[in-house]
C-alpha cells in the first residue's frame, strides 16, 4: 500500500542532516613545480627538523662540534705540504696552510650542504611513511646544519687569520652572498640527489665518488691561476670554480675571480636550484610508496 505523501515528509525531516567535511585530503597530482606555498606552512617542522639534525650530530661524540674544526684543519695541513711544499705551487699568499684552509672551509659549506640533502628523505623513511608533510621539507631543513658548521668553520678561519696577521679588505662583506650561492648549489644538487636515491639507491654509492672528484677539480687546494692556460678556459665551466675564488677574494684579497667564471657560478646554482625542485616535484607523489 503507497505511504501518503505527507508521511514521507515527515519521515525525511527526522533524518540528521550529514555535516560537509572541513577539510578532504586527495593525493597529490604528479606536478613539474613544488607547492612552495605549503612548505612554507610547514616551517615550523623544517626549522624542528633542523635543530634536531644539529643534536643528534654531536650528542655521543667526544670532541662535540670540534670535528668541524679539525677536518678543514688536517685537510689545510695535507694540502699545504703536497702542494705548496711537494708540487711548489703559487697561492698568491704568504701562507699556504691559509690560503688551503680557506677554500676548505668553503668547500665544506658545498659538501655538507650536498650530502645532509642528499640523504634527507632515506635518513627519513618511518616519518615520510607515517605523517603528511611536503617532502620538500626534509632537503631544505639540512640547510641550517649545514649553516651552523660553517659558521664554526669561518670562526676558526677568522681566528687563525689573526693570529697570522691578515686582515680583510672591505671584499669581505661579500663573503655571505659566494657562501649563498655555494649552499644554493649543493641544496640544488642534493634535492635531485634525494628524488633520485630513493627509487635508485645507487645515487647514494655514487655521490660519495662524484664529490670526491669534484674536489680535485675544482680550486679547493690550488689556484686558478696555476691551472695551464691551455686548459683553463674549459676549467673556468666548473660552476664551483668563480664562486671559491671569490671566497677567498673575499676573505684573503686574493686575485679577483674571473667574470666569466662568478657568472657560470650564478647560472650553476640557479640551475641547481631549478632542477632539483622540479624533479623532486615530479617524482614526491611515489616517495611514501617506494622508499
Amino acid at each position: 500500500m503507497p505511504r501518503c505523501p505527507c508521511h514521507a515528509k515527515r519521515a525525511s525531516r527526522r533524518i540528521p542532516s550529514v555535516p560537509e567535511p572541513l577539510h578532504i585530503i586527495r593525493p597529490a597530482e604528479s606536478r613539474w613545480l613544488p607547492d612552495l606555498a605549503e612548505v612554507w606552512a610547514f616551517r615550523d617542522l623544517c626549522i624542528a627538523l633542523g635543530k634536531r639534525d644539529i643534536t643528534l650530530r654531536y650528542r655521543q661524540t667526544v670532541l662535540g662540534i670540534v670535528w668541524v674544526v679539525l677536518q678543514p684543519m688536517i685537510a689545510g695541513g695535507v694540502f699545504s705540504v703536497v702542494f705548496g711544499r711537494v708540487a711548489k705551487l703559487q697561492s698568491g699568499t704568504d701562507s699556504y696552510f691559509l690560503f688551503a684552509y680557506a677554500g676548505f672551509v668553503a668547500w665544506n659549506a658545498f659538501q655538507n650542504t650536498l650530502s645532509r640533502a642528499a640523504g634527507s628523505v632515506l635518513g627519513q623513511g618511518n616519518l615520510v611513511t607515517k605523517v603528511f608533510f611536503p617532502r620538500l621539507v626534509l632537503p631544505i631543513s639540512s640547510v641550517m646544519s649545514a649553516a651552523v658548521d660553517f659558521g664554526v668553520g669561518a670562526g676558526s678561519l677568522a681566528l687563525i687569520m689573526a693570529m697570522n696577521g691578515s686582515v680583510p679588505g672591505i671584499a669581505v662583506l661579500t663573503a655571505p652572498l659566494w657562501v649563498a650561492v655555494l649552499m644554493a648549489m649543493g641544496l640544488g644538487l642534493g634535492t635531485m640527489a634525494a628524488a633520485l636515491s630513493v627509487r635508485f639507491r645507487d645515487v647514494q654509492h655514487a655521490l660519495p665518488v662524484f664529490v670526491q672528484l669534484l674536489l680535485y677539480a675544482s680550486p679547493v687546494a690550488y689556484a686558478t691561476m696555476v691551472v695551464p692556460e691551455a686548459v683553463r678556459p674549459f676549467f673556468l665551466l666548473n660552476p664551483l670554480t668563480g664562486v671559491l675564488d671569490g671566497f677567498r677574494w673575499a676573505v684573503l684579497n686574493t686575485a679577483a675571480p674571473n667574470p666569466i667564471a662568478v657568472g657560470v657560478s650564478l647560472a650553476g646554482a640557479l640551475a641547481a636550484l631549478a632542477a632539483g625542485a622540479m624533479l623532486f616535484a615530479r617524482t614526491e607523489r611515489q616517495i611514501a610508496d617506494v622508499i
